[in-house]
């Protein structure tokens, strides 16, 4: 099919003539910093677990229902992103859309202020909260992507992708820390991590401070995301109305990936990208409920690890970028892939008295200190190599995409990338709901992430790295 553009059709932004100004990228490097807390503070660390282990009726079926909004929320990026990809490709500025979204992920963090435990609407307002954020951040960060080749070189993107992970962690890991040492209590002990009673007259006992994650995460975004509005340039527009982008979007969009076969390795890279991120957006979604169900991890143990995971992240996000400049992309991301695998198996095998499934552990015993168990100095080691690997993939991914892309039309297929990562991003969550609730095992649910990056991995095996004509 012809690639050629209609005379009605706007013409591919072209690249900018000259690269802006160092604080114009460190701007926009701190969306990450801005947006990281939701993904930190609320699908991982803090929130979710308070979910499933004070609002839903028991872990399994906690971590059931967050699956399924998860999977609802994917599905709903799915649904939208070839309609709002191409409207924004044809019409050019990112910010309006960043700025739209963004208002979505504070509005959704905000609610979960409201989700009381023992209240009868507390699980429905936290599971809507959940989604209207999830939806707000992923397009958000989506449209911040889509800037990324107007601001450096393409031989810089590893670099540019890469701290923006490793910044983004570091946002992640201050949050975190602030909420353990200052807000988040023990219910028992109505303590922090820093041993002090939490500020601002939080409630321990009605775990005030596990529900201000939501109302730090919203303050968070305003606050930090205002410079790269202010100093980042943004494309320029085409000139094109917004109701004649609306109309000719979708149909743009099903011209490229028609086009797909005669570009089989970018065919094939997106295809692989769109499983394995599915399974790796499953195991941070889950990763924090399933110590909680296992272990019985409270706050004070959860926050503890995703602060040594956080921190792990980050400085394997900076030097994945790296390592993404000096040997490519695809074999970041293949390393990264079997460093998951492996995690995913580990995982797997460990219940609270067991570790390899067969070898008996002395389970975990109240008052023994942090991860005082076998089994949970495992999972801990575990959690952090999946931090180690996780900023790497995820970097190397959207630079190896900047590569892949045909010149010139750059833009056009990282809208196809954000269609890719996200079309199908309800399965691994929904998947694992079905498999918990099936099963009625968490385990059971972790499963079939194996699966998924498996697929994958061969997937990217055969993408030969070469840019498009």
């Amino acid at each position: 099919m012809s690639s050629a553009v209609s005379p009605s059709e706007p013409a591919a932004i072209a690249p900018p003539s000259s690269w802006p100004p160092r604080r114009a990228v460190v701007a926009w490097i701190f969306f990450d910093w801005s947006a990281q807390p939701f993904f930190t503070l609320i699908t991982t660390f803090v929130f979710a677990p308070f979910f499933a282990s004070a609002l839903a009726s028991d872990a399994a079926e906690g971590q059931a229902l967050w699956g399924y909004a998860t999977g609802f929320a994917g599905l709903c990026i799915a649904l939208l992103s070839p309609l709002l990809g191409g409207i924004a490709d044809r019409t050019g500025p990112r910010k309006p859309w960043i700025a739209a979204f963004g208002a979505l992920l504070v509005i959704g963090s905000a609610m979960l202020w409201f989700a009381v435990p023992g209240s009868p609407w507390a699980v429905t307002i936290a599971l809507a909260g959940f989604v209207i954020a999830t939806i707000g951040a992923e397009f958000a960060t989506t449209f911040n992507n889509a800037m990324m080749t107007r601001l450096v070189p393409t031989e810089r993107l590893g670099w540019l992708s890469g701290t923006g992970w490793a910044v983004g962690y570091l946002g992640g890991l201050l949050s975190l820390a602030i909420t353990l040492g200052l807000l988040a209590a023990d219910p028992h002990t109505g303590k922090t991590l820093a041993g002090i009673t939490p500020i601002l007259g939080l409630d321990a006992a009605a775990r005030e401070g596990d529900r201000f994650s939501g109302p730090l995460t919203a303050l968070w975004f305003v606050v930090f995301v205002a410079p790269m509005f202010l100093l980042t340039p943004d494309s320029p527009p085409t000139g094109l109305k917004l109701a004649e982008a609306a109309r000719g979007g979708v149909g743009r969009l099903k011209a490229t990936i028609a086009e797909l076969p005669s570009l089989p390795s970018l065919g094939r890279f997106l295809l692989a990208n769109m499983i394995y991120q599915d399974a790796l957006v499953a195991l941070f979604a889950f990763g924090g409920i399933y110590a909680a169900g296992v272990f019985g991890w409270q706050t004070i143990e959860l926050g503890v690890f995703g602060i040594l995971l956080t921190i792990t992240g980050t400085l394997g996000a900076w030097l994945g970028g790296k390592l993404d400049d000096a040997i490519g992309g695809k074999r970041v991301i293949l390393g990264a892939i079997a460093c998951l695998l492996i995690a995913c198996l580990g995982i797997l095998s460990l219940s609270a008295d067991h570790i390899f499934f067969v070898i008996p552990a002395a389970p975990p015993v109240p008052g023994d200190g942090l991860y005082a168990s076998l089994p949970e100095k495992v999972y801990l080691g575990l959690g952090l190599l999946i931090g180690l690997v996780a900023g790497p993939l995820q970097a190397a991914s959207r630079s190896l995409m900047a590569r892949l892309a045909p010149e010139g039309r750059i833009g056009e297929f990282f809208g196809l990338f954000a269609l890719s990562g996200k079309v199908t991003s309800f399965m691994g969550p929904t998947l694992v709901a079905l498999a918990t609730s099936v099963f009625a095992s968490q385990r059971a649910g972790l499963a079939v992430l194996i699966v998924f990056f498996l697929a994958g991995a061969w997937l990217l095996a055969g993408v030969t790295v070469k840019r498009a004509p």
